[in-house]
């Protein structure tokens, strides 16, 4: 029988060519199952850059996946999408955010602000009589008011209703046909879509509920001249001018919330050098990052090549027993030892006060100095098991002529591991020291879980605490409460970005030179 007559068959009995093609229409179906829900979905919310770019990511994954032309591409496009969508995207949302205001009172775009602030200006008119409300959604699911007066006409959205309404004893409508009235956990669970009703009525106002249940006219206290985009308290005549701060803004300074998005151009990088009341505490900041940053990688490395170098040593007893110990606090959630350290640092209850120190009052993370000390020590529990780990390798690397000959020339230990061992270890551990230098740089699991950044700096105009770094200042002023500040916030992760960039670029340049005179 000649050898490759039949085609080889799966264990049920089909080619495999048939068991490919199933495969790929299974294959075919999900990706284009997900690529038009992705669509369907940004359609719906009016995204026109998602929906661009999933139908184009969808067209890829078809021609990629069906195509015999490019099969390295079968394994690159899901990195590549994944690169687009987690880092590019994301990089290019933040630039953009730091060039604008975007932030607590600054979330929508100007049309949305003046609709909002017209909305909520409303006060409902003096003596005005209350009407009999009911809540009812239609077959698009818009909510929609069935208003009784109390002369007991029926009215729809304003519009008057005589046929199909069903009443209560009282004489209230309570239904009205083809439409579904709201019950009380329904009007719950929509309680903002409620309160955002407004029925327009004229001159009279306009019919507004706060429960669902009673309403009443309501007329604006801000008059907006288009032409002039302004804004008139009707009451004081005071006018509001649109700003480029994106608030309406009266002579006296006082402004109107909620603003708009407005670009600000370099506003917010050069607010970090001009705002007087921020420069010193950033100052601050952006030292002690730097201060914090070096001296975790010099502590974390000094520790962990001495303990590399001490069980170096062959025939040394228990070694691997040694190196598994020293291995454990990495092998534990960082987060998790952060924690359990801040514990034992209180300083009313924690293990090193009372126990190690026999009931002193050691006020380790209340003190700015000792805050700073604190985290250093926990960011060192920390990050010595992985200095240690590497520098094992890299000493095991060294070639073992090198140690022999050196001690045939007579030289000292410490003449040894200077001349011959740290050169040859920076070699190939310096890369890693400046990714450590990045690491640290952006430590924000340490500083948030040991300190929270504190102890307070009073002088701040923001929260901000003396072991705060760039980043966890970046996350006050993005997520601290109340005044958050996105784009600026997005101007200072853009300038981190910068700064550990230029640092990572210096240090591997400085990395070849001296792989160039060592090699």
């Amino acid at each position: 029988m000649r050898l490759g007559a039949h085609r080889p068959r799966l264990a049920t009995g089909r080619p495999t060519s048939t068991t490919a093609l199933i495969g790929k229409i299974l294959l075919l179906g999900a990706i284009n199952a997900l690529g038009v829900f992705g669509l369907l979905t940004a359609f719906a919310v009016g995204d026109w850059g998602v929906f661009g770019f999933v139908a184009l990511a969808t067209v890829a994954a078809d021609y990629v996946y069906f195509s015999k032309r490019i099969e390295a591409g079968k394994y690159l496009l899901p990195g590549l999408l994944f690169l687009l969508v987690f880092q590019v995207y994301i990089v290019f949302h933040t630039v953009t955010a730091a060039f604008t205001n975007v932030g607590d009172g600054h979330n929508l775009d100007k049309p949305r602000a003046l609709e909002h602030l017209l909305a909520i200006s409303e006060k409902r008119v003096p003596d005005s009589p209350l009407y009999q409300i009911v809540v009812v959604t239609g077959s698009d699911g818009t909510l929609e008011l069935l208003a009784t007066d109390p002369q007991g006409a029926v009215t729809l959205n304003g519009e008057p209703v005589t046929k199909g309404v069903t009443r209560d004893s009282t004489g209230k409508a309570t239904a009205v046909d083809g439409y579904r009235t709201l019950q009380l956990r329904d009007l719950t669970t929509r309680q903002e879509e409620v309160f955002d009703l407004r029925v327009p009525l004229g001159a009279q106002g306009a019919l507004r509920t706060q429960d669902g249940v009673t309403g009443f006219l309501a007329r604006p206290t801000l008059r907006h001249d288009a032409a002039a985009d302004t804004l008139t308290d009707v009451a004081s005549g005071k006018v509001y001018r649109a700003s480029s701060s994106g608030y309406y803004v009266a002579s006296d300074g006082t402004n109107l919330t909620p603003g708009w998005t407005e670009n600000v151009g370099f506003g917010n990088f050069a607010r970090v050098l001009t705002d007087t009341r921020l420069r010193g505490p950033f100052v601050s900041v952006f030292i002690w990052t730097f201060v914090f940053a070096a001296l975790s990688v010099v502590f974390n490395f000094a520790i962990g090549l001495l303990l590399a170098l001490a069980l170096n040593k062959p025939g040394m007893k228990g070694r691997n027993i040694y190196r598994s110990l020293l291995v454990l606090p990495y092998a534990v959630p960082s987060f998790l030892s952060a924690l359990v350290w801040t514990g034992m640092l209180n300083q009313t209850f924690g293990f090193v006060n009372q126990t190690l120190l026999g009931g002193a009052d050691v006020p380790w993370l209340n003190d700015p100095w000792l805050a700073k000390g604190s985290v250093l020590l926990v960011n060192l529990w920390l990050g010595f098991p992985y200095m240690f780990l590497v520098c094992t390798g890299a000493l095991q690397a060294i070639p073992s002529e090198l140690n022999e000959a050196a001690k045939i020339d007579g030289a000292s230990a410490w003449q040894h591991f200077r001349r011959i061992t740290l050169p040859l270890l920076l070699v190939s551990t310096a890369p890693l020291l400046i990714a450590a230098f990045a690491f640290n740089f952006n430590n924000f699991t340490v500083i948030y879980f040991v300190t929270g950044g504190g102890p307070n700096l009073p002088e701040a105009p923001i929260t901000l605490g003396s072991t705060d770094l760039l980043i966890s200042m970046v996350y006050k002023l993005a997520f601290g409460g109340a005044g958050r500040e996105w784009g600026f916030a997005s101007a200072m992760s853009a300038m981190i970005f910068v700064i550990v960039a230029a640092i990572s670029a210096f240090g591997l340049r400085r990395t070849r030179s001296l792989e160039e005179t060592y090699s």
